[in-house]
């Protein structure tokens, strides 16, 4: 794409403004406001500014719109669970291409979710790798594999939050993180253990949000890096076929 950071913009206001739009329905039909996030998190389509976006990328690399799976048939089989549903999926040719999953947090219950948030990222990825050393994927080469994460940039997710040490030191760039740093390393250390090929963290307030304002908060975690990434994947491969 010509203007990355346009699109990343309109991602951004579509997030927020399709938080707002479905607390006010969740209100409307209940009579009351949902408890604190919930009314958010049931409604879903929150991040598909960014799947859309994406699946433009694949596109425009060179992969027909027939092989790029974001709405339906995005299941493939895990080696710890029957199947695994992501929130994009590339199958060209009968081979696994590329994966990529895209998860938000806002507040105020950033502490229960950032763990929640931790695991998840490390499953899916340790579920998807076993899966493709025993074949099921085969005969596919390495797929890439891509996590973006949205955070709500608040006084919630950046103060200093203490860490708890009953018997030994937590590793020291943990010690007086902010949740959002703590999301930037735990982002950083899956690249670099390459659990993942691309990773994408986004910070965002809900004033600024809702006209597509955002800050990328380390160089190794932009969108245009993680987008570089997988261009290059899907470009190598459509001047394969």
């Amino acid at each position: 794409m010509d203007d990355l950071q346009e699109g990343v913009s309109k991602a951004i206001k579509h997030f927020w403004l399709t938080r707002t739009n479905q607390a006010d329905k969740q209100g409307s039909k209940s009579g009351q406001k949902d408890y604190g996030e919930r009314g958010h998190v049931t409604g879903g389509a929150q991040l598909d500014g960014f799947i859309a976006l994406v699946k433009m990328i694949l596109i425009e690399s060179g992969l027909p719109e027939s092989s790029i799976f974001c709405k339906s048939k995005v299941d493939i089989p895990g080696y710890f669970r029957p199947e695994k549903c992501w929130d994009l999926l590339v199958v060209i040719d009968g081979q696994l291409l590329a994966v990529i999953e895209c998860k938000s947090q806002v507040g105020p219950s950033f502490g229960n979710n950032f763990n929640n948030r931790t695991e998840e990222s490390l499953g899916s990825a340790t579920d998807l790798w076993a899966a493709y050393r025993e074949g099921a994927y085969a005969p596919s080469p390495r797929p890439w594999i891509g996590f973006l994460m949205v955070l709500e940039e608040a006084p919630g997710s950046l103060r200093p939050v203490k860490v708890t040490e009953s018997h030994f030191k937590v590793f020291s760039e943990f010690q007086g993180a902010s949740y959002a740093k703590r999301y930037e390393v735990l982002l950083r250390k899956l690249l670099r253990e390459r659990l993942y090929d691309g990773a994408c963290f986004l910070l965002s307030t809900r004033k600024g949000g809702i006209k597509g304002k955002f800050s990328e908060p380390s160089e190794e975690l932009t969108f245009q890096k993680f987008a570089s990434s997988l261009m290059g994947h899907s470009i190598a491969y459509a001047k394969m076929r």
